[in-house]
């Protein structure tokens, strides 16, 4: 991957509507050369596919928590059962399964707080193979970015 590479997903991550005439313009190449570099971004899995950017209070989602869970066992089975459970919840919008303790963190996005109680009691503590869930709610977001290229 050159800079014309990390030029075209700068502009996609920032506008994922841009042409790809606009884009071939902005960073100098033909329509035919921007596209099939689009390709083989596509191709190598870099570009993994598009989305839209959501804003989850517009949509009633004010209230935001990140769950810290530490889990009994790390057996595969244990990580395998826990991570498909959490697949499956719609609220939780980002997992993560970090190097040391705790063992993953959710990011859980509900209406309220009786919402995330709810979400907590019905799906959260029942997740296969937890040890401990301890949660902290989100004040404010500061960065929000695309990854740097």
């Amino acid at each position: 991957m050159d800079a014309l590479d990390q030029e075209i997903l700068s502009i996609l991550q920032s506008d994922g509507r841009a042409t790809m005439t606009d884009i071939a313009s902005r960073v100098g190449l033909s329509l035919s050369a921007c596209h099939r570099r689009f390709r083989d971004l596509e191709s190598d899995g870099i570009i993994r596919g598009f989305g839209v950017d959501i804003d989850a209070d517009l949509l009633g989602l004010q209230f935001e928590a990140l769950v810290f869970v530490t889990m009994q066992a790390g057996d595969g089975s244990a990580v395998s059962a826990f991570e498909d459970a959490v697949a499956r919840i719609p609220n939780v919008v980002h997992a993560h399964r970090l190097f040391g303790e705790p063992d993953y963190q959710l990011r859980v996005a509900a209406r309220s707080k009786q919402h995330y109680q709810e979400l907590y009691d019905q799906h959260l503590s029942l997740l296969p193979g937890v040890q401990r869930l301890t949660s902290t709610l989100v004040m404010k977001t500061i960065v929000d970015r695309h990854l740097p290229v």
